[in-house]
This record gives structure tokens, sequence and C-alpha cells, in this order.
């Protein structure tokens, strides 16, 4: 049974936990991304090392290929993919949108086009619930309608309305579905409403009255500006349920997480770690740093010299950058392994900040240097 505990508070700020039968994941938490079932470049090993509990899958690539029915029939995601810690689902509306070439969305569900083959698919709550439940994840997200930016109100409207019929549908697909033997999925509302306080709160309210397991944040970051996300997040956040687990969806850099969890948050993922490593930036105390610029060509600094991951104990910045200019493949593993670290390591020190309370003025510090050299 997937339980979630509030430890502590430190005004919005909250430490807590959530686990099932497969472990425990302390709160606030940062999930690397896993689109098809791997972070990029980085093991399952690796990822225990750095600290991860728990990590995101694509629940549309997924679909796409190799297919939900084909790694049902060998055992589910966690065994496929050989990850035993906690795994997260999307429900893939987010890359129906972004991704496919989007035909038609109706109350029934939405026809797309594969941006793999050109292929036809109509992505509904319950095939989403029938996917989500044969890999067998921990967490499932219902299916909603993602809104762009910018958003009109009454877009923002037929959005929210459509996401609380399809999130009733998936309540009541996830219902009578036998998952995976063994399973012990959890469901997560996902709150839209665009930047509009009142529709956020019509939105919570609809999700709260089907009842959940958590409650996301979904439809932010999508390019309206910072000061619009955390005050719409400053208005919703009285309102969230305190005993279930908050998800902000596709958040962010590490000056977001600590802004995030200031308003109440409890779990981000984001592929800005790793994607931004792939191509040279890695994120240290000091901010960003583009490794594979010629000004580092003879630093034989680590990337961050307060930093214990393998990368930055064992390899100079003028060795990272001989290996992206060279285009070695393992430049970008190191560099996604010190960013993954980094963001997990922060959410360690960010909880141990929470416990003693002293989160706020541990924040104030690490934000000013943060900022004063990114």
């Amino acid at each position: 049974m997937f339980r979630f505990t509030l430890e502590k508070t430190e005004g919005a700020a909250r430490l807590g936990a959530f686990e099932n039968a497969r472990g425990r994941v302390e709160t606030p938490v940062f999930m690397p991304v896993g689109t098809q079932a791997s972070v990029k470049t980085l093991s399952g090993p690796e990822l225990e090392d750095a600290g991860a509990g728990i990590i995101l899958a694509n629940t549309y690539h997924l679909y796409l290929r190799p297919g939900h029915a084909l790694i049902r029939e060998l055992g589910g995601l966690h065994k496929f993919s050989a990850w035993n810690r906690l795994m997260l689902t999307d429900s893939g509306g987010f890359q129906v949108y972004s991704l496919a070439n989007l035909n038609k969305i109706t109350d029934q569900g939405v026809r797309f086009q594969s941006h793999l083959d050109g292929s036809y698919h109509e992505f509904t709550p319950e095939l989403s619930m029938a996917i989500q439940t044969d890999l067998g994840s921990d967490i499932v997200m219902v299916f909603d309608q993602c809104t762009t930016w910018p958003c009109p109100p009454e877009d923002a409207l037929v959005a929210l309305e459509r996401t609380t019929r399809w999130a009733l549908r998936s309540r009541q697909a996830f219902d009578t579905r036998n998952a995976l033997p063994g399973t012990d999925q959890a469901l997560f509302g996902i709150v839209q409403g665009s930047v509009y306080p009142e529709l956020r709160r019509r939105s919570l309210e609809e999700l709260t009255a089907i009842g959940f397991d958590g409650y996301a944040v979904g439809g932010l970051a999508v390019g309206e500006p910072k000061s619009a996300m955390w005050e719409t997040l400053e208005a919703l956040e009285p309102h969230l349920p305190k005993e279930r687990p908050r998800y902000l969806m596709g958040v962010g850099t590490p000056e977001d997480l600590i802004e995030g969890v200031k308003r109440g948050i409890d779990m981000f993922d984001c592929v800005l770690p790793t994607r931004n490593a792939r191509k040279g930036t890695v994120f240290t105390r000091d901010g960003r740093l583009v490794v594979k610029n010629s000004a580092y060509a003879r630093d034989e600094r680590p990337l961050d010299p307060d930093c214990n991951c393998l990368t930055c104990t064992r390899y100079s910045r003028a060795y990272l950058r001989h290996l992206f200019a060279t285009e070695e493949l393992l430049g970008p593993r190191l560099a996604s392994l010190h960013s993954v670290y980094f963001y997990l390591a922060l959410m360690t020190e960010l909880r141990t900040a929470l416990r003693e309370g002293r989160f706020d003025s541990w924040s104030r510090r690490f934000l000013a240097r943060y900022r004063g050299t990114d």
C-alpha cells in the first residue's frame, strides 16, 4: 500500500516520505528522467550510487516501442530495466502534444501520428491506464490535457474541464484493471488551469472529490514567466491536501527546486541536468559551467570542488573538455553522472536543512552563491 508521511514543515516547505512494498523515498525529491526506461548514458547501479530512489519513465515512448504488452510479458518495467527501486510513469499526454503530429482532441481522447513512423494512434484515459498498469510502475499519472503558453482563460477552462472528465475515467479504469502481480501502484491526479488561480483551485477541488494518492501540478514551466509560475503555486499551495504528496511536473533548474520547495512542493522531475550535460553544460554550486569551452583546456580543477561524485573526485575540467572536443562517449557520461549526483546531493542537503529547522538560512546561502556566479 502506497503511504505518504509528512514529518515536518518550515513555512510552506515540507519534509516527508512516501513508500510502498518496493521501498521508501524521502521528500522533497528530484526524480531523474529515464524516458526509454533508461536515464541516458547512465546505468542503474550508477544511479543507485548517486542516491536515486525513484526515476521517471515515459508512457508514450514505451507504448510505441517496445510496447507495453511485451514489457508486461517480460515481467514488468522494473524487471525489464533491472531497476529495483521506485519508478513513476507519466501519462503520455505531454508527449502526445509536444512530439506527435496531433490530429484531433475530443472528449474521447487524442488522435495523433507517431513521430517515429507516421502511424496513427488514439490515446484515451483507458489506454493510458492500461499501458501504465501493464508497465507496473509504482506511481501512475492520470491522462490530462496539457495547456501551452500563452493560454487564454477560455482555453484553460476547456482543458481543465476535459482533464477532470479524463481524471474520473482514469480513476475508474485504474481501479478495474489488474496490475502486475506484486505491484503496489498509486494514482496521481494532475491539476490544470494555466496561470489562473481560480481555475487552478477549481481543478483541484474537482480532483480531490474524485480522490487520488497524490496531486501533481501540470501545465507550468511551459514558457510562462517564472514569476507567473511562482505566483500560481503560491495561490494553489494552501488548498493542496496536506496529507498527500505534491508534484511539480517538468521543473527544473537547481534554483527552481529550492523555490518550488519554498512553495510546498515535494516532488520534481526534469530532463535538464542530463540533457544539458550531454551537450557539455553541467550544474555546480557556482552555477552552470560549459565545460566544452576552450577556457577550460588547461584547467586542472574538478567541475565542482565541493562535489564528491566520481567525475569530480577523479577527472579535471581539462580532461572533460578534451572528451567533448574529440566527441568521446565518455564525456557525456561523466558530465551526466556529475549533474545527476549534484541534483540528488542538493536535495539531500535541502532535506537535512529542513530536518534541522534551517531551510530558510540554508536556501539563502545556496542561492546567493549559485546566483552570484551563474
